[in-house]
């Protein structure tokens, strides 16, 4: 096993990572970014509004990608035993 080796299954394993949680962050971002343009404009400074709809739009985005990130997970974990049995 060289370095090479196991420096590309970090890389791999972090872009996969990265790859995954993204919809979720974005997701999570949008949300709080509307919510905040709409309370800087009714001057509402309530700090609990805006956990409701970011947990809603992050489990919404979650139910709507989980088969892709099984996908990709089971993809990439194939791959790596792949990798392993080649050595």
């Amino acid at each position: 096993m060289s370095i090479e080796f196991v420096v590309d299954i970090c890389r791999r394993a972090v872009q996969t990572t990265l790859l995954l949680a993204g919809p979720t962050l974005i997701a999570g971002m949008v949300i709080g970014l509307i919510v905040s343009i709409f309370q800087a404009t009714t001057q509402i400074n309530e700090q609990t509004l805006t956990f409701i709809p970011k947990i809603v739009a992050v489990f919404i985005t979650l139910l709507i990608t989980t088969p892709w990130m099984i996908h990709t997970i089971i993809k990439f974990t194939s791959s790596i035993f792949t990798a392993i049995g080649t050595l």
